[in-house]
């Protein structure tokens, strides 16, 4: 009869259960070399597991985010938003990220919204929030010599900044869409020279070509979020909520545009390119950026200071309870934490 000194020693007790998973296991986890992510050099022997908490701080918008993923502008205005954005500006604070709030066109002319977007204290002073208004509004308030109304706005909600987001075609194809009078090329100009506050200027989900960066990339803007093609398309949403003959005719016209990663080479470019005249100091990199991997990639091949962004992500997550958000995001960090350690970009 074996006795306890007799029996084999054993640091692992769940070793005999692992090792049964990983027979079950073997073929179902097989990765064809067609389904590599061709992206990166896997490096396994130049870093130990990093310790959570572990990214390098990334100073942005002047000030330090401790993980650099931007809370990209997804909603205002509805039921949901009072909820969806206090959950997120918790997270920004919690885990050091920023965040741009959807549009406050409604705060230009009334306070009855202003606690569905009253996030400061939710996020805490050391994160970055920025508002958030269309060139259509922006245009309608210099014509009608109201925009005192901005920096108000701005005071209200204790916000670093306003992003300005561009959206012709997005305006063109909503049934109730404005039009612009003067190219957004002008107006952000004019908002420049008033305004008191940093500027962003994004696109809401087609991207800028190669001249529209070239243009914004020589203004004195605090950043440029990319707003690529390959998340959600505004355009396209708004054709869906026209009638079946306008979506018929125009549908070709919505996917038009061009992804973060053709717009992050022309930026680079632009960058060398243009020398002491490239004045956006940094980049937020959305569009299509769907996890971690995604982000990482982008992040690491910009010559500009940047961070990444996300919106239908994070909104999915939430619309629920916090603790749902949390995980989520925690589960986002540690994905790019073991990235740094053990992947580099080719």
């Amino acid at each position: 009869m074996t006795n306890e000194s007799q029996q084999p020693f054993s640091d692992d007790p769940t070793a005999e259960s692992r090792k049964k998973d990983h027979i079950e296991l073997a073929f179902r986890s097989r990765v064809e070399a067609g389904e590599l992510d061709e992206r990166f050099y896997y490096e396994p022997m130049l870093a130990a597991h990093p310790a959570p908490g572990s990214l390098p701080a990334t100073p942005f918008l002047g000030k330090t985010l401790r993980t650099p993923i931007w809370v990209s502008s997804m909603t205002g205005g509805t039921a949901m938003a009072g909820k969806i954005n206090h959950h997120l500006a918790r997270a920004c604070g919690e885990f050091g990220m920023g965040m741009g709030l959807g549009s406050c066109r409604q705060l230009l002319h009334s306070d009855e919204y202003l606690p569905d977007f009253d996030v400061r204290d939710a996020m805490g002073a050391e994160a970055p929030l920025y508002a958030n208004l269309g060139v259509a509004q922006i245009e309608k308030l210099l014509e009608q010599q109201a925009f005192d109304r901005i920096p108000e706005m701005l005071q209200k909600l204790r916000a670093d900044g306003l992003i300005v987001h561009v959206n012709p075609l997005q305006e063109a194809m909503q049934p109730e869409g404005d039009v612009f009078l003067r190219s957004p090329l002008e107006i952000i100009q004019e908002v420049l020279e008033r305004l008191p506050y940093p500027v962003i200027v994004k696109e809401v989900g087609q991207g800028f070509g190669p001249a529209s960066m070239r243009a914004l990339m020589q203004l004195p803007l605090a950043g440029i979020e990319f707003a690529a093609a390959g998340g959600t398309n505004f355009a396209k949403l708004e054709l869906l909520r026209s009638e079946p003959e306008k979506l018929a005719i125009f549908e070709k016209m919505a996917a038009v545009g061009h992804t973060a990663a053709s717009m992050l080479q022309w930026s680079n470019t632009l960058h060398a390119e243009l020398g002491s005249q490239c004045r956006a100091q940094n980049l937020i990199l959305s569009g299509g950026v769907s996890d971690f991997l995604d982000g990482y990639c982008l992040i690491r091949k910009s010559t500009l200071p940047a961070v990444y962004g996300q919106a239908s992500g994070f909104l999915k997550y939430a619309q629920n309870d916090y603790e749902t958000l949390r995980k989520y995001i925690q589960s986002q960090i540690r994905g790019l934490e073991l990235a740094f350690a053990f992947l580099q970009v080719k």
